[in-house]
């Protein structure tokens, strides 16, 4: 998130600032009813909540939406506060919009994580940053070896905690020739390589007897056994068993 100036179309430097007699003040009216004091209070600590969604900045949420959450925490706050409390609104909000704001971040990751997995990450991190202070490159295969778990176990546990991102994130843009992630991505299933092998073994298949053929979509492309094949094919297991090891040596012949 960048720090915007105009969030959600409020501009955040013409905001209010309301001192404690005015906000306690505002308080009163709109706990009586008055829905003008309530709208004046609501704009008169938006403050609040900005100054609260800039912690969040670094995190990899629209502002306009983070913002959003945030108020919606001040009109709870605002429904919840009683001036029999005998403290300030500002004490009795900050958790409450906070709350909000984590919420909104938490429900809107798809990728939910479980509570160990986030603690074995965090451990992993402290692992990192201390064979960094120990001028000790950082590697996975390092910091498993420091932590006494298999690389696996690292490796999975710094992709849980890790941001998704979207395809379409540009990852290169000069003269408004934009590079996505998307771009980068290959298909080796689809490399021209590939395609040539493929149009080679379908020719060298074509070329084997019907029952060749037939033999090895019953073995490779169904799962059967050669016991199985000879009872459905009317031959014997030997048969099969050399049937096949001839026809595979003729598709190795045919595309070597």
């Amino acid at each position: 998130m960048l720090q915007k100036v105009s969030i959600c179309g409020v501009d955040t430097t013409g905001l209010p600032k309301l001192s404690h007699r005015e906000n306690e003040a505002l308080m009163r009216r709109l706990k009586e009813g008055d829905r003008a004091a309530r709208d004046a209070f609501i704009i008169g600590n938006m403050r609040l909540v900005l100054s609260l969604v800039k912690r969040f900045w670094a995190k990899n949420a629209n502002a306009d939406d983070v913002f959003q959450a945030g108020c919606v925490g001040l009109i709870k706050a605002i429904d919840g506060f009683d001036l029999s409390f005998n403290v300030k609104f500002s004490t009795y909000a900050v958790p409450m919009i906070l709350g909000e704001i984590k919420r909104y971040l938490r429900d809107g990751n798809s990728l939910r994580v479980s509570r160990s997995i986030r603690d074995r990450a965090y451990r992993i991190l402290k692992v990192r940053e201390s064979l960094e202070e120990r001028n000790v490159e950082a590697t996975i295969e390092a910091i498993a070896r420091e932590m006494q778990v298999c690389e696996r176990e690292v490796a999975y546990a710094l992709d849980a905690i890790s941001d998704p991102v979207s395809l379409y994130e540009p990852v290169y843009n000069k003269a408004g020739d934009t590079l996505r992630l998307v771009d980068q991505l290959f298909d080796e299933s689809q490399s021209e390589e590939i395609w040539t092998e493929r149009v080679a073994l379908k020719d060298a298949i074509s070329r084997l007897t019907e029952r060749e053929r037939k033999i090895l979509r019953l073995r490779y492309f169904e799962g059967k056994t050669q016991t199985e094949i000879s009872a459905e094919v009317g031959i014997s297991q030997a048969q099969v068993s050399r049937l096949e090891k001839n026809a595979i040596g003729a598709i190795r012949k045919e595309i070597s």
